[in-house]
């Protein structure tokens, strides 16, 4: 009987190895895998880590939908700039133009033709978001694109001019000052008669 035979007869490890390594991996990656699944029912993601990782996901798809495509790894603002650009065309936020009647009008008295874009807020929600996913998909903090001076300034500007289209200066939200000092002394406020 040659050796080759003798291999296969006696099941010999020399040729499959490799096979049941394979499959060791394979079962490993599937357990680790069912694990992950357990532990995300037993802890549903919350509402922001759920629409962080939707974030996430398109950004990732509109990143691969380019032509050329475009690496996460070689992303810079301008492909996130874009892709801010590329989200008005969902906007429910109507946004009258310099020449529009009702530019500047908190309450237009009638429909016009301006484009519907994307609220400054929910911008700088979204980018808020993708910049803790970059972070913890292993993005380093020095190489954000979303963190990147360029997107401050674009947001800057969406909000300015979204204001004004409006009619409503923005204005930071001031802190509210405890009038009561913590010794429980009110002798500053006004009485009540």
């Amino acid at each position: 009987m040659s050796t080759k035979g003798k291999d296969i007869a006696e099941g010999s490890s020399r040729s499959s190895s490799t096979s049941s390594a394979t499959a060791a991996d394979i079962t490993d990656r599937h357990q680790q895998h069912q694990q992950q699944l357990q532990q995300q029912q037993q802890h549903p993601l919350s509402r922001y880590e759920s629409q962080k990782r939707r974030d996430w996901n398109t950004f990732g798809q509109y990143l691969r939908n380019q032509r050329p495509p475009v690496a996460l790894s070689q992303c810079n603002s301008n492909q996130v700039l874009d892709f801010l650009r590329y989200l008005d065309q969902f906007g429910k936020t109507k946004v009258h133009a310099q020449g529009c009647l009702f530019f500047g009008q908190v309450e237009p008295p009638g429909p016009c033709t301006c484009p519907l874009k994307q609220a400054w807020g929910s911008l700088d929600a979204l980018i808020g978001r993708l910049r803790a996913a970059y972070e913890e998909n292993g993005g380093l903090p020095e190489t954000n694109p979303f963190a990147s001076g360029a997107i401050r300034v674009y947001l800057r500007e969406v909000r300015d001019s979204q204001a004004k289209a409006r009619g409503i200066p923005y204005k930071k939200k001031k802190k509210k000052r405890n009038l009561i000092k913590p010794n429980g002394d009110t002798s500053n406020l006004p009485l009540q008669q």
